[in-house]
Parts: C-alpha cells; structure tokens; sequence
C-alpha cells in the first residue's frame, strides 16, 4: 500500500519493516550525513508506508522505515545501500517482511504528524501468532502490523507505531506472555516536510516521507 495525494492506492509489492539501530556515538556523523539520508530515501517516496527516528530525549537512536518494495532482495538493497549504513552510523538493521494491517500510511493517522507521545513497539515473537488483529483503539494507531519471514509463513513477532500517554500504554497493545521480548521507544513522524495542494482544492496538505 502506498499513499499518493493523499489517497491510499494497493500495490503488487511487499511490505518490509526496517529499523536500523544507530552505533553510541554517532550522532555527529548522522547529522552530517542528513541531507544525503533524505535524498536517499527521496527515491523511495511514493513507496513509503511510515518513516522516522527513535528517541532517547532530544537524541537519535535509530531510524524506522516501513516501506512497499517488490521482493527481499530489494528490501536489502534499501537496508544496506542508505548512506548512514554504509558511513557506520548503525550498530546492527532489524529487517523482516511485515503486513499492513491498518491498510493506510502514517500520513492518513487521523491525529496528524503532531501532538501527543508516540511510540514504536517492537515485540519480538516466540512461538504461535499473536495479536494479528488490530487491537481497540485503531485511531491511536500509526501503524500496525506482524513481522514475518521472508517467505510470509512464520510469524516473528508485531511492530506498531502508536500514540499512547506514556511506554506502560504503548506496551499494553501486545500480548505479554507471547513474546520473547517487547521493546517500546520514543519515536516521532521525520523526513523532509513539502506543502501539496491537493487537486481537489482546498487547504494544503503536508507530506512528508522520511
């Protein structure tokens, strides 16, 4: 899926979470190497589903893009080949097929690209499936979604991008005892930010595909 003018549009592709975890330390050498990251990730704008970085306070510590690309062998490309992988700006990429469950881009979240603590949950998977379902709530969600092999048979856990009052609410939305771990990090919508009218008219729309 993939969102164009402001509609989500389907698409033939496969659906892959990217998270790449930045190396202590390497805070300057990111900011150094932003303007190359966005125009990097410029040429995968109509593909993206949700983009931006994690937090540690005002600090950095990675980087998610979920994005729409045609098969594994792409989605590495677009792992490895990012100018920050390849200045040593991350420690290690977490990179898995994933399904798009909500079936819209952060850009359709109805409570917009401000306000609010948002999160990324990560929780990785041991054992059955779970929480494939949209849990309640749906309109705090950003994005939600399993992690799967590359195949699409076995499930590997859940990542979702949430809006929640604090981590404990975030981490609320997975099932406890059906992971082998659950992560929860501050995280904020990111990327360039360009005005688009829409064609219909009316007040501008923002884009923004970090």
């Amino acid at each position: 899926m993939v969102r164009v003018t402001g509609v989500v549009v389907k698409t033939v592709g496969v659906e892959f979470f990217c998270y790449h975890r930045d190396r202590p330390g390497s805070a300057t050498l990111r900011d150094e190497l932003l303007e190359e990251h966005w125009s990097y990730m410029d040429r995968y704008a109509a593909k993206m589903i949700a983009r931006g970085p994690t937090l540690a306070g005002d600090t950095p510590t990675g980087s998610v893009h979920i994005v729409d690309l045609p098969d594994h062998g792409a989605a590495r490309a677009f792992a490895f080949d990012e100018p920050g992988y390849q200045a040593g700006v991350y420690r290690d990429v977490l990179l898995r097929r994933w399904r798009n469950t909500l079936r819209r881009t952060m850009w359709d979240f109805p409570g917009g690209r401000a306000g609010g603590h948002r999160y990324l949950v990560l929780g990785l998977g041991a054992g059955p499936a779970a929480d494939l379902a949209v849990p309640p709530g749906r309109d705090e969600l950003i994005a939600y979604g399993p992690l799967l092999s590359d195949n699409g048979a076995t499930w590997l856990g859940t990542a979702a991008l949430v809006r929640a009052p604090d981590p404990g609410t975030a981490r609320a939305i997975l099932t406890p005892d059906r992971y082998a771990g659950i992560e929860v990090h501050d995280w904020q919508f990111g990327g360039r930010q360009t005005t688009h009218v829409s064609p219909a008219g009316g007040d501008p729309a923002r884009e923004d595909p970090h």
